[in-house]
């Protein structure tokens, strides 16, 4: 039984292709964060090598080794793996690592049917990874699959993607995300709810959360810091554009989803504003985004959503961080201070 939850039109395709025989060499598996490209790769991985007479059975020998990583025919190459420090921080996969994933590709499966070569951020490939790769994929070995991840496949070659198969994954809805939850995870039902409306279709964001209660206490840190910038002083909010300027010029990618999780508040606000609160997505803050809303108009609201947008849009294109962030400090009116009240 396939693992993958939501994606049943991939699977169905995927299953019918090894059925006849006409599974592609090179697949791009395309979707956004935690969406369960790696969940699907792996189900792929089992169903070639299963021994079971409907795989992937998840149970036989087989299936088992390909989920704990210990299947001798199974290579997954990501960003940073066996590098030392100082290189994972030009943020790449090198050609060293798709050289040694690729160094057994000409050899016959050892264990199983097929060798499955996966790939992770494949878009993070250095342009000698990515020509590597490229050779081979270009007279492909038998019995040998490559699959390519990505959270945005503008990003790889167009040599690359035009030797690969596309499947892109879609977001699952809420309902799907909170009954997979309480179903296979056992997970209190208010707390699904949560989670369901915080992974935004992602379900390995929603497990991972489980897992790992620091991520909502993070997240509720973030949150206040956010509720506490409605009422600070401009010298209160200059610091904290100093301290994002920082963190971008180390890592884009944090003040990024930063800015997206400052949208998502402030689309909540708006929602409540208009009195559809069953699409706010912060439920647990429910009642300090009712006092927000009361706090601002409607046409300060859509101000504050155009300017965060506006500066992760200047962000992109290489501004100055500290004067965008500065700036977007400037657009936020404030207001009296409003008490924190989950729930």
């Amino acid at each position: 039984m396939w693992q993958i939850i939501g994606q049943s039109k991939i699977v169905s395709l995927l299953q019918r292709s090894i059925e006849h025989g006409s599974l592609a060499h090179a697949y791009l598996l395309v979707g956004p964060a935690h969406v369960g490209k790696m969940r699907l790769a792996t189900d792929l991985a089992q169903a070639l090598n299963c021994k079971a007479p409907e795989p992937p059975c998840d149970k036989c020998e087989s299936c088992r080794r390909i989920a704990s990583g210990k299947h001798a025919d199974i290579q997954v190459i990501y960003l940073g793996q066996n590098q030392a420090e100082e290189s994972k921080q030009r943020a790449e996969i090198s050609i060293e690592q798709v050289k040694d994933m690729l160094h057994t590709a000409n050899l016959p499966p050892f264990e199983g049917e097929y060798k499955v070569y996966i790939i992770d951020q494949a878009e993070q490939m250095s342009n000698e990874a990515a020509n590597r790769l490229l050779k081979t994929l270009e007279e492909p070995p038998a019995k040998v699959l490559f699959l390519l991840l990505t959270a945005n496949d503008k990003l790889l070659p167009t040599t690359i993607v035009s030797r690969c198969q596309r499947l892109e994954l879609s977001r699952l809805a809420t309902g799907e995300v909170e009954s997979a939850l309480a179903r296979r995870n056992g997970i209190d039902p208010a707390k699904a709810r949560l989670l369901a409306r915080l992974s935004h279709g992602c379900l390995g964001w929603a497990i991972a959360a489980t897992k790992d209660a620091s991520m909502l206490q993070q997240r509720a840190d973030r949150l206040n810091q956010l509720i506490e910038m409605a009422s600070a002083g401009y010298v209160w909010r200059f610091d904290v554009a100093g301290q994002l300027a920082f963190q971008f010029s180390k890592k884009r990618e944090t003040v990024y989803e930063l800015l997206d999780e400052w949208l998502g508040w402030w689309r909540d606000v708006m929602l409540i504003k208009t009195d559809c609160r069953d699409a706010v997505v912060n439920i647990d803050f429910m009642n300090t985004l009712v006092d927000m809303a009361q706090s601002y108009s409607l046409v300060q609201i859509k101000d504050i959503i155009g300017a965060i947008r506006s500066a992760g849009e200047q962000l992109k294109l290489n501004a100055n961080a500290r004067l965008v962030l500065e700036v977007l400090m400037l657009n936020i009116p404030r207001i009296n201070r409003i008490e924190v009240k989950h729930g």
